[in-house]
Formats: C-alpha cells, sequence, structure tokens
C-alpha cells in the first residue's frame, strides 16, 4: 500500500486524475471505478478539465458504479446513476452507452446484484476503483463487520447513515433503506485501488485503514491485501498517521516512471 501525502483536497484530484490521464493513454478503452459523494468531486473537475483542454482523450473510457440505492424510480435526480451520469459521464462528453451499473429498481434485487458482479468479470474487469472512506473505515456501503470476501449484494443503511444522505433529499422518509453495493471482494478484484479521503474527521479511519490490522471492523484495511492500493489524504486526514515521515519520505524519492 502507498500513501501520498498531500497540501489539499484539490491536489489530491490533480494527482489522482493525472493517474487515470496516463491510465487512459495506456488503455483507450479501460473500465474506471467510480464513487459518489463530495470527497471525488476534485478528481472529476480536474478530469474534465484535461478532457476540454485535449490533455487526455477520455472518449472511450468506460464508467462503472460502485453503488446504487434500492428502490427509487429510473431517472430519481438522487440515484447514485444519475448523480454519476451528471458528475462524471456528461463532464468527461461520454454517451451514456459507456456507463454500467446495478438495477437498484429491479423486482429481483439479489439477481441484480449477482448480474452486476458477473457484468464487471465480463466486461474485463475494473482498471482502476476509486474510493472513499467513512469514518467509521467503510468503503463503498460495506459498513464495519462487513464479509471481506463479500460479493455485490443489498446491504441495509444504518439509520446515522441515512440521516448524513437525508441531505440530499427532501425529507428523511424519503431516503432508502437499503443499497445495492459491490463487496470487498469485489472492490479487491479490481487492477488498481485509489482511496481518496480529506478532512480531520476522516483522519482515525486513515489510521486504522493504514496502520491497524486487517480487520472486518475497518473494511478498508482490506486495502492491504491488494498489490496495488493508493491511499491519497490531504494534511488533515493524514493527522492521525503514525508513520506520516515515513510516507513523505518515500513519495518524495519515488521514481517518477513508476507513476501513482
Amino acid at each position: 500500500m502507498e500513501v501520498v501525502i498531500v497540501p489539499d483536497a484539490r491536489a489530491g484530484g490533480e494527482l489522482i486524475a493525472d493517474a487515470i490521464a496516463a491510465l487512459l493513454r495506456r488503455k483507450p478503452d479501460a473500465l474506471l471505478g467510480v464513487a459518489t459523494g463530495s470527497t471525488p468531486l476534485p478528481v472529476y473537475q480536474a478530469l474534465a478539465a484535461k478532457v476540454a483542454d485535449g490533455a487526455v482523450d477520455a472518449s472511450r473510457a468506460r464508467i462503472c458504479q460502485l453503488d446504487e440505492y434500492v428502490g427509487l424510480p429510473p431517472g430519481h435526480p438522487e440515484s447514485y446513476r444519475s448523480v454519476v451520469l451528471r458528475e462524471v459521464v456528461e463532464p468527461l462528453g461520454l454517451p451514456a452507452s459507456s456507463f454500467m451499473g446495478p438495477d437498484g429498481s429491479a423486482e429481483d434485487v439479489q439477481a441484480a446484484c449477482e448480474a452486476y458482479d458477473a457484468a464487471l468479470g465480463v466486461a474485463g474487469g475494473v482498471d482502476l476503483q476509486l474510493l472513499g472512506i467513512g469514518t467509521d473505515g467503510h468503503i463503498g456501503f460495506n459498513e464495519p463487520c462487513s464479509s471481506l470476501a463479500s460479493r455485490t449484494r443489498i446491504k441495509t443503511l444504518t439509520e446515522q447513515t441515512r440521516r448524513d444522505n437525508a441531505r440530499f433529499f427532501d425529507s428523511l422518509d424519503e431516503v432508502p433503506h437499503h443499497v445495492i453495493t459491490q463487496g470487498i471482494g469485489t472492490i479487491l478484484d479490481a487492477r488498481h485501488l485509489v482511496l481518496l479521503a480529506t478532512g480531520e474527521g476522516k483522519a482515525q479511519a486513515v489510521a486504522d485503514t493504514v496502520e491497524g490490522p486487517v480487520a472486518s471492523v475497518v473494511p478498508a484495511s482490506a486495502l492491504q491485501l491488494h498489490p496495488h492500493a493508493t491511499v491519497v489524504v490531504d494534511e488533515a486526514a493524514a493527522s492521525k498517521l503514525r508513520l506520516a515521515p515515513y510516507f513523505r519520505d518515500t513519495y518524495a524519492a519515488k521514481p517518477k516512471w513508476q507513476g501513482l
């Protein structure tokens, strides 16, 4: 696992966008796994700017979802499908056909989970999966004590998570109780995992993920098992890392040809 400490969220977004751009130059039809929420927005904004400037051609890129609400009607503005189309697919100038995600409105949700998990494999696997992290160490909607071998499945949202997400809806009553999420085992199938964390509120989760034991109580700690996992954190999110000086030194001495 590589840990990169950057000055702020904007710098983190630029760094990850550079890595995605380099990937697209090597593999123009790369499958990019995206996360929702405010944390990854600087990445999408920086990547869209590179596309607009002609610095990278993303026209053949493919985009896939990390998770989706269950029960929202197709086209609901707060479905994660709509959010990804609005914040990633459209700004990159990609057609809707470049996007793949689970069907949260399916009558048979379990079958939809299995179908999406299989579809990721048929598509050749995720080349780079962008992740955020919860204050409790969750990734996707894999809450603490999720199986580290779990596949795409339905999960019940905790009351706190529903309250946290209520700001995107007119009321708490409108927030779904269930989601489809890639499991931790599914996430670990990606060739490169990139976790972005910003803000002091994420500092303990980052420290537990990077320096603590691999344990299901901190789902993100599973990244320690991956052969190519990168954790990008701003100064505030890095504030509880005991090995921060080591991480700074190793990144400063890293050969440029290695990339992210």
